[in-house]
């Protein structure tokens, strides 16, 4: 995948994105900010399995609501999908939100998480938010503006992939190993590891800014959902990026994900990571 992830409107073209894109970034940047209200201080924390540990808390339900409603608002024809509140109506246009992205880091004290939204036309990923309220970054990316950083400074930056082909001169950024099954799963990974340059664990969502920023060539992530994904795609898109699934299409409904600087190093790691998990 290079170029914006649009596939144009898909069949509709009563809806222009560009005109609501700053007023969406605004909303995302506020909503995620509330997060910080809770960071790093005491705060009940749930797990939704039964088996495992997978963490929310009371700052994802009210980032997600805020969005929610802002939305609602303006759209109020629109579905959403939100991580923590489920989708809600239907049609051809879909926002997608993860309130807060890496919630065990959250409520580790890490700053390494964020907030995303991603705007979709018949599923196709047409526009993407990410802010990170830590640093006071927002990823964002249209098909008219393409990918750029906004930092505190309020200035938009363009954003570009690096020209790294080499596994031997990548750098690779993963959550965790542990996304990755014992055996054949987990052997493939530590393949790809041991033949990159430097690798780095944790980052959730800001491993893929880093990324559309050019400073680091790999992501690899498992078990994705589809609001961990879909909103990083037309960042990651119009950045240059390569961004697939094991079977060569964009990771839409989640699960694993590979995302590369180019298509010869993504095409490098995928003939590594292939054989552990057919």
């Amino acid at each position: 995948m290079s170029g914006p992830a649009t596939g144009g409107h898909a069949g509709t073209d009563d809806f222009d994105i560009e005109a609501h894109a700053a007023g969406i970034t605004e909303l995302v940047r506020s909503a995620s900010r509330q997060a910080l209200a809770w960071h790093r201080r005491p705060l009940p924390v749930e797990n939704k399995l039964a088996v495992g540990f997978d963490p929310v808390t009371e700052a994802d339900r009210a980032v997600e609501d805020t969005i929610r409603a802002g939305l609602g608002e303006r759209f109020p024809g629109h579905a959403i999908l939100g991580e923590e509140r489920g989708e809600t109506g239907s049609g051809p246009y879909r926002w997608v939100i993860d309130p807060i992205d890496g919630t065990r880091a959250f409520i580790s004290g890490q700053p390494m998480w964020g907030t995303l939204v991603g705007f979709q036309v018949n599923r196709a990923p047409v526009a993407g938010w990410m802010h990170v309220p830590v640093l006071d970054e927002t990823y964002v990316a249209t098909p008219a503006t393409g990918a750029r950083l906004i930092g505190s400074a309020g200035e938009p930056q363009p954003l570009a992939v690096s020209a790294v082909t080499d596994l031997s001169q990548a750098i690779l950024l993963c959550t965790h190993p542990s996304m990755f099954a014992p055996g054949p799963e987990r052997a493939a990974f530590d393949a790809l590891e041991a033949s990159v340059r430097l690798s780095r664990f944790s980052g959730d969502c800001l491993n893929y800014g880093l990324l559309a920023a050019g400073h680091v060539d790999l992501v690899i992530d498992n078990g994705l959902a589809p609001y961990d994904i879909v909103p990083l795609l037309p960042i990651l898109a119009a950045a240059g990026a390569v961004v697939t699934g094991l079977d060569g299409e964009l990771p839409l409904e989640g699960g694993f994900a590979l995302a590369s600087a180019t298509p010869e190093l993504h095409e490098k790691a995928m003939a590594i990571l292939r054989p552990g998990f057919c």
